[in-house]
């Protein structure tokens, strides 16, 4: 299994201006993007931000966002994600968008819904888990507010490598992010990947980054708080056969269902 190239942007994002986004995340790719990547990995909401607003700010599935991201995906011939608000079947979803180059998709809607910002009055949740391929890597998608949820996350058979998580995580709970994706890591064995924005949204909640990559073994392969940043780095497959091979837990774990 060849290594995976993995592009984080660290973006700070312009308040529930779609357009704005949109031109300023184009711009920061084509300046900051040096070497061939395979994944381009942006926050949630990168449109937006983590807005409640959803009936102003939602497009439909051929919109102006899923456009722009199938035309970055095949400019830099890489797999582009992240999450925007999606209106369907007059229900509103906060939809992680995992977008191919040659524009076919799949889309994972955020299972957990955070109560404490009203998301969970303005948004439907998800109910399927969704494990993307990549280049024979099995990655499982996630958003913010699940990554406290580990059951629902749970990597049971070793069905995933990857647990890939986008997010608006603010900075005053910060020492939770940097306290749970280690543990994600650790107990399912697999990279974690935590994509942050940064910076003040509309309600002057801080947001301070922290994106960073986990490997199996808890160990940092990537990290930045404070700050805009666009980073590609390389994971590679024989590190976590090796981790699996060498510690067998994931055999030993609770078979369970959720309903």
């Amino acid at each position: 299994m060849s290594n995976l190239k993995i592009t984080i942007y660290q973006a700070y994002l312009f308040w529930e201006n779609i357009d704005k986004n949109l031109q300023n995340l184009a711009l920061r790719l084509s300046m900051g993007i040096k070497e061939k990547t395979d994944l381009i990995i942006l926050p949630e909401m990168f449109n937006t931000g983590f807005s409640m607003n959803a009936p102003a700010l939602a497009e439909e599935m051929n919109g102006k966002t899923m456009q722009w991201m199938a035309q970055t995906a095949e400019k830099y011939e890489c797999v582009v994600t992240g999450s925007l608000i999606i209106k369907e079947n007059n229900k509103y979803y906060n939809r992680l968008i995992w977008m191919l180059p040659d524009g076919t998709f799949s889309h994972y809607d955020k299972r957990h819904l955070f109560g404490l910002g009203d998301e969970d009055e303005n948004y439907t949740a998800g109910s399927d888990k969704v494990i993307v391929d990549l280049k024979g890597w099995k990655i499982r998608l996630a958003i913010c507010y699940d990554l406290r949820f580990p059951v629902w996350l749970r990597n049971q058979n070793a069905e995933y490598d990857i647990l890939l998580l986008i997010a608006s995580w603010p900075d005053k709970r910060s020492s939770h992010w940097n306290a749970l994706i280690p543990a994600r890591a650790i107990e399912n064995q697999s990279y974690v990947i935590g994509a942050n924005r940064v910076g003040h949204d509309g309600k002057e909640v801080y947001h301070s980054g922290h994106s960073q990559c986990i490997d199996p073994m808890g160990k940092t392969v990537y990290y930045k708080p404070e700050d805009e940043d666009l980073y590609t780095f390389s994971i590679g497959y024989e590190e976590l056969v090796k981790t699996r091979r060498s510690f067998p837990f994931l055999r030993d774990a609770d078979n369970f269902k959720i309903i």
